[in-house]
């Protein structure tokens, strides 16, 4: 904290770098351009207080604040000149939106005095800031350096309250260059939304009379940090929980009632309750992820559209996930109820059983995770391992695996991994890539080497976009514009100076990981596949399996 809160005058980019480092940012992911010179100078003053991360393009600066912030637990900082430079960056922070991630977007304007006016002015764009207020959920724009300290406080309020979502400032560079009177204003604190003691008693009711409730957790609950309180109130219930791909690692995959979206399928049908934490409770086709008459619903969510249609009615406790588990936990009775874990160990069984017939998938991913530390953090892509991940990736600790949501944003993979490699350097980051996806950023291998990030990126190499080309096949029964032309891996590693292994097996895979595990440095490492069965019908239950799913283990 800078403790000096007396008015001073500033440049506007000095304000904004004095109210940053108020804010306990100690990171920032850039691309300087000329509209931001005063931001840009007012950051090289502070070498020993904050860190410039320049990527070599302005898509990698967003995907690297989110993967940031969603390993770190920390807001993560994006800075890029107005226009082109924005627009490059939407793909990350419509990822971070649908992550509900806490990212700051900082973007250039063009001078105050000319916004709106179309004379056509470097980088202008129709209605930036109506861009801007599409993708984040508070949005501000300085007009005088004086206004900087508090619309810099203001989106950290933002972020630190409510729904956690990006937001974003706009500073015009005539206003980073002016001077004015500006104060510094204390650091913006976490304001949790607390539930009302009635909902708690309403839930907590419907909850003390289940005979098997179960816990839906999503990505609102891991944004609140609530493993352990989710931990313990289902400890108590005895209630199954499980995990969508955002909230994966709320609970150790260990755990006896630790469940993934395909153990929910067994689960509930039998829950007589269902407590949705944190999670929208859709399916990828926008149907209820699961609708009868006979069960009872409590939703737990800072957004009450959340209970909303097309999803059964139920209690609403309009609260932040840990604040409502705490609180649930304290208004349940304390008897210890029947051990639901030989129940839960047949449907973990039950989703072993399917997700192991699926090769070489499997293989894959034993020999990833038998290569990685507990916490070790996994950023996983659209590609076929990847996609497994989602269901059959063992995850041990919370904020160590990463995925685009409902974004569903090829390329993202391989510069969201960078940003959480640069937010946790002791802690092993590996990025899963397909060769389609990873060529959307592969002149970030630049970021890597430079500055010798403790990461392994693994690119799964099979010549194809190959999930359009499944697709294009099963349904028109011909495949279109789906071949890749690829760079020859070794050589496009050796330019950038990095170590590079190549290997076509899962065992192969496991000792490159291990070996350059044991490095504590940057490699690269090209996976030759060929074509690899469907995982699909096990991620979601709208897609239709091609063989006969073994029976409900609960009956």
């Amino acid at each position: 904290m800078n403790g000096n809160y007396e008015p001073m005058e500033l440049t506007g980019g000095q304000a904004l770098v004095a109210q940053l480092l108020e804010e306990g940012v100690t990171d920032i992911f850039g691309i300087p351009g000329i509209q931001l010179d005063w931001a840009v100078d007012a950051i090289r003053s502070q070498p020993d207080r904050i860190r410039y991360i320049m990527p070599r393009h302005e898509q990698a600066t967003s995907y690297m604040a989110d993967g940031y912030a969603r390993t770190t637990g920390r807001e993560g900082v994006f800075m890029v000149v107005p226009g082109p430079g924005v627009l490059n960056a939407l793909s990350g922070l419509a990822t971070a939106y649908a992550c509900s991630s806490r990212v700051l977007c900082i973007s250039g304007q063009i001078p105050s005095t000319l916004i709106g006016q179309k004379h056509g002015m470097l980088h202008e764009i129709p209605d930036q800031s109506g861009i801007l207020k599409s993708l984040t959920k508070w949005h501000g724009i300085a007009r005088r350096p004086e206004d900087v300290p508090a619309l810099v406080h203001e989106a950290f309020v933002q972020l630190r309250s409510g729904h956690p979502r990006p937001v974003a400032i706009e500073l015009p560079p005539d206003v980073l260059q002016a001077k004015g009177v500006t104060k510094v204003l204390p650091r913006a604190e976490f304001n949790r939304l607390e539930p009302q003691p009635d909902t708690i008693e309403e839930a907590a009711a419907i909850l003390a009379q289940a005979k098997f409730p179960v816990i839906q957790v999503g990505g609102g609950a891991a944004a609140s940090g609530a493993g352990k309180a989710i931990q313990a109130l289902a400890e108590r219930l005895q209630a199954p929980v499980v995990m969508t791909d955002g909230a994966r690692g709320l609970l150790d995959d260990n755990h006896p009632l630790a469940l993934t979206s395909l153990g929910g399928r067994a689960v509930f049908p039998h829950a007589d309750v269902i407590v949705a934490v944190g999670t929208r409770f859709i399916d990828g086709i926008a149907k209820p992820t699961h609708a009868s008459g006979d069960t009872r619903y409590v939703y737990v969510n800072v957004d009450a559209g959340a209970a909303g249609a097309p999803r059964t009615p139920g209690c609403l406790v309009l609260s932040d996930a840990t604040a409502a588990a705490e609180a649930l936990l304290a208004a349940l009775p304390s008897e210890i109820r029947a051990s639901s874990s030989d129940k839960i160990g047949k449907v973990k069984a039950w989703s072993a059983s399917q997700t192991d017939a699926i090769q070489p998938q499997t293989d894959y991913v034993r020999a990833i995770r038998s290569s990685m530390a507990k916490d070790d953090i996994l950023v996983s892509e659209l590609t076929q391992v990847g996609y497994f991940s989602n269901i059959a990736f063992p995850v041990h600790a919370a904020n160590s695996y990463v995925t685009p949501g409902y974004q569903g944003t090829l390329g993202y993979g391989f510069n969201t991994a960078l940003g959480a490699a640069h937010g946790n350097p002791d802690r092993r980051v590996v990025s899963l890539n397909g060769d389609g996806g990873f060529g959307w950023g592969m002149q970030e291998l630049a970021t890597l080497a430079r500055d010798g990030c403790n990461m392994s990126v693994v690119v799964f190499v099979d010549g194809h976009y190959g999930n359009v080309r499944r697709i294009q096949q099963r349904t028109f029964g011909d495949t279109f514009a789906v071949e890749l032309a690829n760079p020859d891996f070794a050589h496009l590693a050796s330019a950038f100076g990095l170590p590079f292994e190549k290997v076509d097996s899962p065992s192969g895979l496991h000792d490159a990981l291990v070996r350059a595990k044991d490095s504590n440095g940057p490699v690269l490492i090209a996976v030759s596949v060929s074509e690899m069965p469907s995982p699909w019908a096990l991620i979601h239950p709208f897609v239709p399996s091609p063989v006969t799913p073994p029976a409900n283990p609960l009956g």
